[in-house]
């Protein structure tokens, strides 16, 4: 304990040197500059903010009201007036969403299904490079950061996004876009801590080189303490991370383009995990420094042919390592994208492309698990086509389209969908959509050994080993989703957004029980991954946005869903009820108020080493608050306050290894400047 105290002192030592050594940097760059220009979004209407262009729908630019889908804007006034502090956080404003807390440093986020840690059907890109990890289809939410003041609007589409995006985009796709260089001129320097929020800094710098030419450069870091136990104890969750990045945007000439961005990072994510051991108690518990390093290069060339035609190609290389105790894996992604968008006459506007995406990583065997082979590169080649129709002038158009994709596990793969949107009126807008998606096997389903637990078998007490263990003809998960929506826009003031939908899932994963073998010491009971499950899930959402008065916005979020999942009995429970109000009133030109109040149902979590294999959560109601001043003008003092309606909660528990833990409440404070 002594060891691991002192080990925890030391790294909180390095990191405030960290922070020192920004906060002088943000001082010497903060002499004799101008105020910084930034895109505001805070004085649009609610007919403005429908009308703001988003483009992962449809691959192109389109007015949010205008799409044919379940999507929903997150704007950079919405994550400043909420108080947040990470990507996953400002997702709860999502109807339909479920952003459900482990620990301190882990998150849970699905759509439209029962939600994990490791989610498996919600693809997540960051100015369009995919962060979905092929290790185990999902998401490391706690690395997935960047300046949140760069941050221009994240597009949460709920629904399959497959014919766009491709494989793994089934229940979902989530594209968190920055701002463009030359929005984020001038500087800024954001600096705060509380009881939970231990201490933050960030600093950014935007400049320009040259005549159509911008760049900015910015560096964040923060210390996040610990949550406790379920039954009680500090959990040993804290954590910290720093990062650094950079971005250019050029328009070389009228008819092209070009940006150029990249990221760094490295932290240490503390964790408790359990795990088995084959003498008595059968499990023991240990305290894992996990580290995680990683960064990635991205550029994009965009060049018009024609004022009916232009084309896109983008490459990325992203590299990643993550050691904990019971795995560590590198890996390094390379992607290449193109896509042309070119209208045929004027009732065509067709958008096709291809992409070809290559990884390869590496695993050392850890405590609990191991892959074989330990290295493995998988590729991937897309295609895929998409026409807008209108059919009738200004009124109704209908898309179809298809991905064609071969991946190195399941081979050819083809997941079509059409849409349909009916404008009978301005304000009045209908869509109705069906779509087919895949989500294709992961590294740990097909080649993973991963010891779940271990007990002793009476009347001789023989350990019984049970490893779940990957099946290399684990198939495509399959998704068939029928979905209707209505917006509208009762006034400049009010708008009403609505969307239904019905899954019908099939090839599911599920854990097959083998036969027991045995060894000179232990006996075997192995599990296997197989896709012997079906389900159906069903629900609906409601977006409400209303300018009540000139100084009070009120936005509803609820979502409702439900499923047959119970009768599987190694599936989860989805919180069935979703509720989510957000009231911002400006008390005066200088003063903010913020209110955030959330009400999660109760779900059932599965949890492979418990007697039953899931593990119930009650729901749980949570309010937070923020206070913003501004003394002068380029300056920001907010006070924050999160989960105040109780001293901790439970919200979720990891599938496998880690501890219930419970999260608790947090005050912090803030400074911004801009200059």
């Amino acid at each position: 304990m002594r060891e691991s105290t002192n080990r925890r002192f030391r790294r909180k030592r390095r990191f405030i040197k960290q922070l020192l050594c920004l906060a002088s940097a943000a001082l010497m760059l903060s002499g004799g500059s101008a105020l910084s220009r930034e895109k505001d979004f805070t004085g649009l209407t609610i007919e403005e903010l429908m009308g703001i262009q988003v483009t992962s729908v449809s691959k192109k630019i389109r007015n949010l009201s205008d799409s044919a889908a379940a999507i929903f804007v997150i704007t950079n006034d919405d994550l400043k007036h909420a108080g947040v502090t990470s990507i996953a956080e400002a997702l709860r404003m999502v109807p339909g969403l479920t952003v459900a807390r482990i620990d301190a440093n882990k998150w849970a986020v699905n759509s439209r299904s029962a939600t994990s840690r490791f989610s498996s059907k919600l693809l997540v890109l960051m100015d369009g490079r995919s962060v979905y990890t092929p290790s185990f289809s999902g998401v490391y939410w706690e690395v997935q950061d960047t300046l949140l003041e760069d941050v221009e609007r994240i597009e949460v589409i709920r629904g399959p996004g497959a014919t766009l995006w491709g494989a793994n985009a089934v229940n979902g796709v989530i594209n968190i876009i920055t701002k463009h260089s030359a929005d984020t001129l001038g500087g800024l320097v954001s600096m705060g801590g509380g009881n939970r929020e231990s201490a933050f800094a960030s600093l950014r710098y935007g400049f320009r080189l040259g005549e159509g030419t911008y760049g900015r450069w910015y560096a964040k870091a923060f210390e996040r303490d610990e949550f406790s136990f379920e039954a009680g104890g500090d959990a040993n969750d804290d954590w910290n991370m720093a990062r650094s990045g950079f971005r250019m945007d050029t328009n070389a000439a009228d008819a092209d383009s070009f940006t150029l961005q990249g990221d760094i990072y490295s932290g240490n994510i503390d964790q408790s995990i359990e795990l088995a051991t084959p003498v008595f108690p059968y499990s023991h518990t240990v305290d894992d420094d996990a580290k995680a390093t990683g960064g990635n290069l991205l550029g994009r060339w965009r060049h018009t042919l024609s004022p009916a035609s232009s084309f896109t190609l983008q490459v990325y290389y992203d590299t990643t390592h993550r050691k904990e105790a019971f795995a560590d894996e590198r890996r390094d992604s390379f992607d290449l994208d193109f896509q042309h968008e070119i209208a045929l006459g004027k009732r065509h506007d067709l958008l096709w492309g291809a992409r070809y995406r290559t990884t390869r990583d590496n695993f050392s065997t850890g405590l609990a698990a191991e892959l074989s082979p330990r290295s493995r590169r998988d590729d991937l080649f897309s295609l895929f086509f998409q026409d807008e129709i209108m059919i009738v002038d200004n009124q109704v158009w209908l898309t179809l389209g298809s991905k064609f994709e071969h991946n190195d596990y399941t081979g050819y793969e083809v997941q079509p969908s059409a849409r349909i949107l009916f404008t009978p009126r301005s304000s009045h807008k209908f869509w109705a959509a069906i779509s087919r998606a895949v989500r294709t096997p992961s590294r740990l389903e097909r080649d993973a050994r991963v010891i779940c637990m271990i007990f002793p078998m009476p009347p001789d007490m023989i350990p019984v080993e049970v490893p779940l263990v990957g099946n290399p003809d684990f198939d495509s998960e399959e998704l068939m989703a029928y979905e209707i929506g209505y917006r509208f826009l009762w006034s400049r003031d009010l708008s009403i957004d609505l969307s239904g939908f019905y899954n019908d899932y099939d090839n599911l994963n599920v854990f097959s029980q083998g036969a027991l073998i045995a060894t000179p010491d232990t006996l075997e009971q192995p599990y296997y991954f197989s896709n012997a499950s079906s389900t159906r899930t069903y629900g609906g959402e409601v977006a409400l946005a209303w300018q009540a008065t000139k100084n009070l916005k009120l936005n509803l979020a609820y979502g409702f869903l439900d499923s047959d999942m119970e009768k599987n009995k190694q599936a989860g429970r989805e919180p069935r009820h979703q509720v989510s109000l957000r009231t911002a009133i400006k008390l005066r030109n200088d003063l903010d108020l913020d209110l955030w109040l959330r009400h999660v149902d109760k779900v059932t979590v599965i949890q492979l080493d418990s007697p039953t294999g899931l593990y119930g959560v009650n729901a749980y109601t949570t309010l937070d608050l923020r206070l913003a001043w501004r003394p002068v003008q380029g300056m920001e003092v907010s006070l924050v306050g999160q989960n105040l309606l109780d001293s901790s909660h439970m919200e979720f528990i990891q599938e496998d290894f880690t501890i219930p833990t419970e999260v608790k409440s947090g005050i912090y404070g803030k400074i911004t400047c801009r200059f």
